[in-house]
């Protein structure tokens, strides 16, 4: 029991995106539910598999497979997978917001060191009415700016495939024929 509340609190620390968190989900507690859990305490590496769902708070991760570690300096790093044709996910509230944040891709990482999420192949982030897609999203939490590519690494040539954004006009509260 003591092994799995530690592989929850690891696996929590990885994924929990605080870029798109509601800051007070990181003080909930952590519930994982998987078919099968594997703990490897020496390498500090943590596998849940099967129907991985993941909830703190407002967040909920889903996929086939998480697989958690620690480095010696004690930061976490999460990777979600699906497998066939599904997508890894995660959904969260957005701070001071009624709105959420969803992100879905064949492979999302986080590490928490940088504090950056990376969407791998098929992804699209989606925010309020605004939409990205591409084969490569990245979040970095500190600078809360986005990098979007059709290709992981940014200026290398892709074959195919373009990025794509919709931008929903802001609002400044008043009906568009006064503005």
């Amino acid at each position: 029991m003591k092994r799995l509340l530690a592989a929850a609190l690891v696996a929590c620390a990885a994924c929990a995106a605080p870029a798109f968190a509601e800051r007070s989900d990181r003080e909930q507690p952590v519930n994982i539910e998987a078919d099968r859990l594997t703990v490897d305490d020496r390498n500090k590496v943590h596998v849940f598999e099967g129907n991985v769902v993941l909830t703190q708070g407002t967040l909920t991760i889903r996929s086939d497979k998480l697989v958690v570690t620690q480095d010696a300096a004690g930061f976490q790093n999460g990777v979600a997978t699906a497998a066939g044709e599904r997508l890894a996910s995660f959904r969260q509230r957005r701070e001071g917001s009624a709105e959420y944040v969803e992100g879905e891709a064949e492979r999302i990482e986080y590490d928490s060191r940088t504090e950056q999420a990376r969407l791998f192949n098929r992804a699209r982030v989606r925010s309020g009415g605004d939409q990205v897609s591409g084969h490569y999203i990245e979040y970095d939490a500190i600078s809360e700016n986005y990098l979007a590519t059709n290709a992981p690494q940014a200026g290398s040539p892709a074959a195919g495939g373009r990025v794509r954004a919709v931008i929903q006009p802001k609002s400044d509260g008043q009906p568009a024929s006064a503005q």
